[in-house]
C-alpha cells in the first residue's frame, strides 16, 4: 500500500483526489492539505511515497515546496497550468495532471507510482544483497550492487567490480545465476 498526502489550495479539487484515492485499491491518502506550509512542516515529521500536488498556490508555489523537501518523496502534480511541465519533469516528477483530469488519467499517474516505488523498494533490497566466493584461497564478500560484469573463463570467473580490482574465482556462469538476482543479470 503506498502512503500519500494531497496538498491544493482549492478544496473541491481536494476532495477529487481523496475521491480518486478511495477507488483505488493501492493508495491510501493519509492527508489533505490546503496550507502548503502546513504539509512541508507534515512531511518533514512523516515522509510519504508521492504527493498529489498543485503547482500554483498563493502562499506558496508547489514547486517551490517539492524543492523544500528533503527526503525523496515522488511528486505528482495536479495543476491546472500546463507552462509548468516542462519544470515538473525537471524535478524528475512522476507524473502531471492537467486539470480537470478524469479517474482513468488519475489512474494512470497512481500506477506509475506504484511501479516507481517497487522499482525503488527492489533496489533497496539488491544493494545490501552479498555473495561470497571463493578466490586466493579464502572467502571474498562481494557486494552485489558493486558488480560491473563477469567474464566467463571455461570454469573459471573474472568478475569486475566498481572501484576494486576483479577479483577471479573458480566457478560456472550457471552456479554464479543462480546466486544472483534474476531481475538485476542476463547472460548474454
Amino acid at each position: 500500500m503506498i502512503q500519500a498526502i494531497a496538498i491544493d489550495d482549492e478544496i473541491p479539487a481536494l476532495s477529487i483526489i481523496q475521491n480518486f484515492c478511495s477507488r483505488t485499491g493501492f493508495i491510501h491518502l493519509e492527508k489533505t492539505f490546503n496550507q502548503p506550509t502546513e504539509a512541508l512542516k507534515h512531511l518533514r515529521k512523516f515522509p510519504v511515497d508521492p504527493v498529489f500536488l498543485d503547482i500554483h498556490m498563493p502562499s506558496l508555489s508547489g514547486i517551490d515546496l517539492y524543492k523544500a523537501v528533503q527526503q525523496d518523496t515522488m511528486a505528482i502534480f495536479t495543476t491546472a497550468y500546463a507552462e509548468y511541465a516542462v519544470e515538473g519533469f525537471n524535478l524528475n516528477a512522476v507524473d502531471y495532471l492537467l486539470k480537470p483530469f478524469t479517474y482513468k488519467r488519475f489512474l494512470q499517474a497512481a500506477e506509475k507510482a506504484r511501479e516507481y516505488h517497487s522499482f525503488l523498494r527492489e533496489r533497496e533490497k539488491t544493494k545490501d544483497q552479498y555473495l561470497f566466493v571463493r578466490a586466493d584461497y579464502m572467502l571474498v564478500k562481494i557486494n552485489v550492487a558493486d558488480i560491473l560484469y563477469i567474464e566467463g573463463y571455461d570454469d573459471y570467473l573474472k568478475i569486475h567490480l566498481t572501484n576494486q580490482k576483479p577479483v577471479i574465482t573458480r566457478m560456472t556462469f550457471k552456479t554464479i545465476l543462480d546466486k544472483l538476482p534474476p531481475a538485476d543479470f542476463i547472460r548474454i
